[in-house]
């Protein structure tokens, strides 16, 4: 191989390379790749006799800053010589820095070059391109090219692209504060400052800066409350942004109320006022002070005090032996009353009644003799007294006897008509229903049919209604209990007898349930027209309180095959129960027990409860909670609606005048409700208006106006109420919405012809407090117009009388009747009170047969790829708000058509229903409904 030449050109600054390969010359410039510039020998060995030239350090990216120049440096190893190619242009061999060293590890050569680049190089380069540098090494191997490094003139603007902005939040409100930095070379690195203080989100984690440079406060703080200056800076210069002010400010809220003061009349009408202020929290920083008033006042009227008056002195007692007599007198004339003061002097007096005659003749030992005739005589008086209460006892124990034998003996005769005796008529103590006795007895077998020992509410207590078969095989486990109307009925029978008769299991799963009650199947008072009850078994049927809204759906298959339990349902009156509201809540809905408690179910019952929300508002008023009531009389929260978890033990579905509750625990429950901001509720109410139904004798009249929930129960009971009472409904009741808003509700009568009748309200009209009315505290409540016509011949009355809410709505009344007449009795049916039975049995109780039930769950319990499965007709029915209840059952369906017999009580018909399979796409099941239903 020949020798390479390496010659340079002065003028141009570049090199020529002349490659003697084979006797060929081959020229090329510098400006073609290196990698086509290799010198070949005439034969190759196995290694190259060095390596190519590696990078120990390579250029990097430079700014140049003002006018100073920046350096570029790069080493390699092994290098024979290294050289900077700019733009792609060759520098100057007179403008490079070269320093050569050996490597003491590898032996090889190192070299390192530098080169200085200015502002002029930089800025006279054109074209869109930055300016740039590489390095370039050689070996004797080939030739190595390093990365290229861009150097650039450093700058940076002085106006922000978007400063921050300064903002009032409130208190734990997220804050975002925006800045964009001016534009600059290199690119500006940004600082926040808090107060001239560096922010550092590593520090408090409250703080967050994107990678927009925007500040993010997760949650204002009042420490937070500061100016906030976005800094940019680079290599050039730094620039601040202007300062952005955040205020965190608090609004203000109330505190509770205090106690009502107490009446400031000591008598008659006066005021009662109660207060709160705007320290929970107080306004801070500009918050928005408390809206509302910080003061409420009601009418009160204190009953005034009667001081009390002595009575006559009654007349002079006999003379006695200290030769005095006595008179006396009574504190009741009046008797002081609330609060009034009581007489002052003495109650008796005393006086001698001989004029100082009395003389004692008695002989020093009479007084011991007269003492003790006295104890004998007291002595025998209680001796007969004893003798007479034994002969007296003895007596009544010989009745009572008497009768338990007759009733034994009308067991052991076989229920024969003719050996039955009754109680004697003389029996001073007779077998009484809440005294029932316990006529448990051995009897034989019998044959034929066995009819329920339950009695009916008119039964007579010792009535046993037994079939007149003889009694032929013995059953010494035959037992017979009867109870009254208040326990349940108990027929026990051996596990042993094989095929028996269905009523007779009947009465067997009766007795197990009889032994199994909790205490409030005697606790709870069953009052009349407030309270059903039946026996139900596995075929499921449905409770009904006639005329109050209020019933229980029992599905089929709920109690368990061969079970049987005397279930209830009962409305609890007001006066003998604690109500479930507290605090700003108000009750909604009667409170109902259903029973027996604690009995398993295999699936949920449906409890229907009427209801007096207002509900057809556009946005949601209220917020409503189901409460039951435990074993100690406390109330506990069941559900809010709305608020449903997969640990909700009930499902409430809400219609306007009622709601179904669907549980699997019986018990006593009760629907509250309060307003839910900003909005107030409404409560629907009914005004019912009494008077006299008898002729008025007298010249006083009075009307009755009541006030009571729009619920079918409520008017029930004042109807009850007014029939005790003698009085009867006009006319229609009319309706009231009642709003949240603390206002009193006010009654006044008008347009009275006073030359014939005189009212004797002293006030303009009369209130009824808010509070009475929204906590349902006071049933019913009622206002009374007494009037007084001016003679016996005045029997027309015409009036009008007025009923509002203070800044709310209102109702009138225009009253003409005739008061000499008997007035025909008004009784509307309520609404929603349609009189069904009382209680339905079995198959009756359902509108939808089992078949059909059977054929849709089978169709639509299997989920659905398309979504036409058991959701699809919760959301066609509308009880999808809260589709996991319904998810966690083994039949969704069966729960869903479950809720639609309730829900259908009154006018059920399988139309509906059936449109909502239609739209489904269910026509096998539309054509079982058609073949087996009656749609």
């Amino acid at each position: 191989m020949r020798c390479v030449r390496m010659q340079r050109d002065q003028g141009l600054g570049s090199l020529v390379l002349l490659l003697l390969v084979g006797g060929h010359v081959v020229s090329g410039t510098e400006s073609s790749d290196y990698s086509e510039a290799e010198v070949l020998p005439d034969s190759f060995p196995s290694a190259p006799a060095e390596p190519l030239p590696e990078f120990l350090l390579e250029p990097e990216d430079a700014f140049i800053v003002k006018n100073r120049p920046v350096q570029l440096r790069c080493r390699a190893s092994p290098a024979t010589q290294i050289y900077f190619k700019c733009n792609g242009e060759w520098v100057n061999q007179n403008d490079h820095v070269t320093r050569e060293s050996l490597d003491q590890i590898t032996g090889l050569v190192v070299r390192e070059v530098d080169i200085s680049v200015s502002r002029t190089q930089v800025e006279e380069l054109f074209g869109l391109e930055d300016y740039w540098c590489q390095c370039v090494a050689w070996s004797s191997a080939g030739t190595t090219k390093s990365n290229r490094a861009y150097v650039r003139i450093a700058y940076l603007r002085k106006n922000f692209e978007q400063e921050p902005l300064g903002r009032e939040v409130r208190l734990e409100q997220e804050v975002l504060l925006q800045c964009r930095p001016p534009e600059g070379m290199p690119a500006a690195e940004v600082d926040w400052l808090k107060n001239e203080d560096i922010i550092e989100p590593s520090q408090d984690h409250n703080f967050l800066i994107t990678i927009d440079h925007d500040l993010i406060i997760k949650q204002a703080r009042l420490s937070d409350t500061a100016n906030y200056t976005c800094v940019a800076r680079n290599v050039v210069a730094k620039r601040r942004s202007s300062t952005a002010t955040l205020i965190v400010y608090v609004s203000g809220g109330w505190s509770s109320w205090t106690e009502w003061s107490e009446c400031n009349a000591r008598c008659g009408r006066g005021w009662q006022r109660r207060t709160r202020s705007c320290t929970n929290p107080a306004p801070l920083n500009g918050g928005g002070f408390c809206e509302g008033t910080p003061v409420q006042r009601v009418t009160c009227t204190t009953l005034c005090p009667v001081d009390g008056g002595w009575t006559e002195w009654a007349k002079w007692s006999a003379c006695g032996t200290e030769c005095t007599h006595w008179r006396s007198r009574e504190c009741q004339a009046p008797p002081p009353i609330n609060g009034g003061r009581h007489c002052s002097g003495s109650m008796m007096e005393s006086k001698n009644c001989t004029e100082g005659l009395c003389a004692r003749t008695l002989a020093p030992g009479m007084g011991v003799a007269v003492y003790t005739g006295l104890v004998v005589a007291l002595l025998l008086s209680v001796i007969m007294v004893l003798c007479v209460g034994v002969l007296a006892y003895r007596r009544r124990c010989r009745h009572l006897h008497g009768d338990i034998t007759d009733s034994s003996s009308a067991l052991t005769a076989a229920f024969h008509p003719g050996n039955y005796k009754p109680p004697r008529q003389d029996n001073p103590h007779p077998l009484h229903p809440s005294a029932p006795p316990d006529l448990t007895a051995t009897a034989g077998a019998f044959r034929g049919p066995l009819f329920s020992l339950q009695h009916g509410v008119n039964d007579s207590p010792h009535k046993i209604p037994m079939t007149t078969s003889p009694l032929l095989d013995p059953l010494p486990s035959l037992k017979i209990k009867v109870y009254n109307s208040s326990t349940l009925s108990s027929l026990e029978l051996p596990a042993d007898m094989g095929p028996i008769d269905g009523e007779i299991l009947s009465l067997k799963s009766v007795g197990t349930v009889g032994r199994e009650r909790d205490y409030h199947s005697h606790t709870l008072s069953r009052e009349p027209g407030l309270s059903t009850s039946t026996t139900l078994g596995n075929l499921g049927g449905r409770l009904t309180i006639p005329n109050t809204g209020v019933s229980l759906l029992v599905p089929p298959s709920t109690i368990p095959q061969g079970k049987f339990y005397e279930m209830y349902l009962i409305i609890s009156k007001w006066d003998k129960t604690t109500l479930p509201s507290e605090g700003s809540q108000t009750v909604l809905s009667p409170v109902v027990s259903c029973g027996p408690s604690g009995m398993l179910l295999n699936r949920p019952v449906v409890l229907t409860l009427p209801h007096c929300a207002q509900l057809d508002t556009p946005t949601p008023d209220w917020a409503l909670t189901l409460k039951t009531q435990t074993h100690q009389g406390a109330w506990e929260e069941v559900l809010t609606v709305g608020e449903e978890t997969l640990s909700s033990p009930c499902y409430l579905q809400l219609e306007e005048e009622c709601c179904h509750v669907l549980m699997e625990q019986l018990g006593t429950y009760g629907l509250v409700g309060q307003s839910c901001p900003p909005q107030p509720a409404c409560k629907r109410l009914q005004l019912a208006l009494f008077a006299p139904r008898a002729p008025c004798l007298s010249l006083d009249y009075s009307l009755r106006i009541y006030c009571i929930h729009d619920t079918p129960h409520a008017l029930k009971e004042v109807l009850d109420l007014e029939r005790s009472l003698g009085g009867v409904l006009l006319e229609d009741p009319k309706p009231l919405l009642f709003k949240d808003s603390y206002h009193n509700l006010r009654l006044s009568i008008h347009d009275i012809p006073h030359t014939h009748w005189r009212s004797k309200l002293l006030a303009k009209y009369q209130e009824i407090p808010f509070y009475h009315i929204w906590s349902g505290s006071q049933r019913p409540l009622h206002c009374t117009f007494s009037l007084e016509r001016g003679s016996l011949a005045v029997s027309q009355l015409t009036c009008k009388i007025c009923v509002r809410q203070v800044e709310g709505e209102g109702q009138i009344f225009q009253l003409h009747t005739d008061i000499q007449e008997t007035l025909p009795p008004h009784s509307p049916l309520p609404s929603g009170g349609t009189c069904l039975p009382s209680s339905q049995v079995g198959p009756y109780a359902f509108r939808l047969p089992d078949s059909i039930r059977q054929k849709i769950c089978a169709s639509l319990d299997a989920p659905s790829a398309r979504g036409c499965d058991w959701r699809l007709l919760a959301r066609s029915l509308g009880f999808d708000r809260y589709l996991n209840y319904f998810a966690t059952k083994p039949s969704p369906t069966g729960v869903l058509l479950d809720l639609w017999e309730a829900c259908n009580q009154g006018d059920a018909d399988l139309v509906s229903l059936a449109t909502a399979l239609e739209e489904m796409g269910k026509s096998e099941v539309l054509v079982v409904m058609t073949t087996d239903g009656d749609c």
